[in-house]
């Protein structure tokens, strides 16, 4: 099936705009007729970043699948099914759909099943790689999916440009997911080593040795800012874990950093939901 094409400045709403969220809503302000989110019972923090990224609060979820033309799912990757079931129930009843974009980072199966939920033909896999950008250059948006190239024009000449990778839902999904390995596990392997040369009394031998022989000097402690991002690395590695099983590729390496991630949540004080804007 055909994609269907877009009004010339679509309504779009963002679920939900944390960090990444609000980056990317106010990156499709220029392109969009209104931007829209839905604000009941969200936090002051999820309110007040939806505010400076000057994204439209509308009622509820049900409001935003009324409105939108473009519904943009940026959340911790343990939730993207939830959320995806949120919006199934609230599109209930409407015979145009929108498109619906999972930019979360989940695996090839998770984004398939999304798919077969909402309809193959209104979902794009969307893979961000990159920081939150509010211009052009640190960040990169990959899609795939039968309505990847709508979304493409969409984001074009954006903060988020966009590139197709192919029509397969799962595609984007997989990229990400390796590329976790080096930008998620890699950092696990590390913090692994700091922690047990320090449980052996070790440290300053080890980090010797990694100056002499070349390797990474060791990082003194957590590096900064890790440790409130660590509860929603431990669900990427697990998503990302899922991916490399399913192509029968060892997902050790990605359970050992879920399982790293989960202890350094675990003492980390951050409000997890309010990181994410997922409840008041």
């Amino acid at each position: 099936m055909a994609a269907r094409e877009l009004p010339s400045r679509p309504v779009v709403g963002v679920l939900h705009p944390g960090a990444m969220g609000s980056a990317v809503g106010s990156a499709l302000k220029t392109r969009a007729s209104a931007v829209i989110w839905a604000a009941a019972g969200r936090s002051v923090t999820t309110s007040r970043r939806a505010e400076l990224a000057d994204l439209v609060g509308v009622a509820d979820l049900a409001a935003v699948a009324r409105r939108a033309d473009v519904i943009v799912s940026v959340c911790p990757p343990h939730a993207a099914r939830d959320v995806a079931e949120q919006v199934a129930r609230a599109l209930d009843g409407r015979p145009e759909r929108p498109l619906y974009l999972d930019a979360n980072a989940v695996s090839p199966d998770t984004v398939r099943g999304i798919g077969t939920l909402l309809g193959p033909e209104h979902v794009v896999d969307g893979a961000i790689i990159g920081p939150p950008a509010w211009e052009p250059g640190p960040a990169l948006l990959w899609l795939s999916g039968p309505a990847a190239p709508v979304l493409e024009r969409l984001f074009a000449g954006t903060a988020f440009p966009a590139r197709v990778l192919d029509a397969e839902l799962g595609t984007a999904s997989a990229l990400k997911a390796c590329f976790a390995l080096q930008s998620k596990a890699l950092a696990a392997l590390r913090l692994a080593m700091a922690d047990a040369a320090e449980r052996y009394g070790v440290t300053a031998a080890l980090r010797e040795e990694l100056v002499r022989t070349g390797g990474e000097q060791l990082a003194d402690g957590v590096p900064p800012g890790l440790a409130s991002k660590a509860w929603r690395f431990e669900g990427e590695m697990r998503e990302a874990a899922a991916a490399l099983a399913a192509v029968g590729v060892p997902d050790g390496f990605s359970l050992a950093a879920a399982e790293v991630y989960r202890g350094l949540a675990a003492v980390d004080p951050t409000d997890r939901a309010n990181e994410w804007g997922l409840r008041g």
